[in-house]
């Protein structure tokens, strides 16, 4: 898995009143638990955009005045109106400790079935697993390319090694739906053979033609 690497500081006190002052300082109040006890402090709202505005998961070595912690982000507050982060949390990951993210799922291939006109429905965007952090990989891929028009794959079918899914077994992760300008594997195959069959029809009707004096 991916890390990054957050610096932070003590909270000297906390309340609404502080956590306000730090917001307008570019600062946001961020808590840790998990461990022996929790961690208040604030950490610079730029650094902590890199690990909120991207696809990716980290792994996040948290710095606060030099206490070192691992961690994974949970719960992102923001506001409202402004849509700025208000306040973070944090899981601290401990050795032997199973943890609990959401890791992105990604597709390979090209599906068979969007080659003859489907439609891709990409349900599952991400997925809740649990599992050592050590085995937590940065993206679950599933490949499409056999996907036919009416297949679909479902939590039940992915098998990932070492970790467990907490979803629903019955829950379509991507799906190939028909459309209008779909074309099964069985048209194509009548429409090739039709073409055969013709050209062997016009073949014959050729030869048993007259010849022209």
């Amino acid at each position: 898995m991916k890390t990054i690497e957050i610096k932070g500081h003590l909270r000297e006190s906390l309340g609404t009143k502080t956590a306000k002052q730090l917001r307008r300082e570019g600062q946001v109040p961020c808590v840790a638990y998990g461990g022996d006890k929790n961690v208040h402090f604030h950490a610079d709202e730029r650094e902590l955009n890199k690990l909120i505005y991207t696809p990716n998961v980290y792994q996040v070595n948290l710095d606060i005045d030099g206490q070192k912690l691992i961690a994974v982000m949970r719960n992102p507050e923001f506001h409202p109106v402004k849509d700025t982060l208000l306040h973070l949390d944090f899981i601290e990951i401990l050795p032997g400790k199973l943890t609990t993210m959401r890791i992105p799922l990604n597709l390979t291939g090209a599906s068979a079935g969007v080659k003859n006109g489907g439609v891709l429905r990409h349900n599952a965007k991400k997925l809740l697993v649990k599992g050592l952090i050590e085995n937590i990989p940065d993206e679950i891929l599933v490949d499409i390319t056999t996907m036919a028009i009416g297949d679909s794959k479902k939590v039940g079918e992915l098998d990932i090694k070492d970790l467990e899914i907490l979803e629903s077994d019955n829950r379509v992760v991507v799906a190939v739906k028909t459309s209008r300008k779909a074309v099964t594997t069985e048209d194509e195959e009548e429409g090739e053979e039709g073409a055969e069959e013709g050209a062997e029809e016009g073949a014959e009707g050729a030869a048993d033609a007259p010849a022209e004096s």
